[in-house]
């Protein structure tokens, strides 16, 4: 019984040990595009997987005001930054590229 104790107890350290990395490997790169110049964010844009901008904007535009204006800016941030944050508000630490885009304003270009 205690052997068995201890083997489940190992495999639930290893099992947190290897998500502790994975997460530790998925803040670091974000951490580098974030530091990065605009050149560093082109070259990372290569590791990201392509995602239907059509159907993520959808999503985050299902609430606006103004759905057409919306869309539009989200595609145009989408199809450069590859990601779309969560949800239909706020969130954009999830995509650093996509917060960082602003207007010929100097305002938030993406919603």
């Amino acid at each position: 019984m205690k052997l068995f104790l201890v083997l489940a107890v190992s495999i639930l350290l290893l099992q947190a040990l290897v998500q502790a990395s994975a997460f530790s490997n998925d803040a670091n790169s974000l951490a580098n595009v974030d530091e990065g110049s605009d050149d560093m964010v082109a070259l990372n844009k290569k590791n990201h997987k392509k995602i239907n901008c059509k159907y993520a904007c959808g999503r985050r535009c299902r609430k606006a005001s103004r759905k057409n204006v919306c869309h539009r800016a989200c595609k145009a941030c989408c199809y450069k930054c590859h990601c779309v944050p969560p949800g239909t508000y706020g969130h954009k630490s999830a995509c650093p590229c996509y917060a960082k885009l602003k207007t010929h304003g100097n305002k938030p270009k993406c919603p």
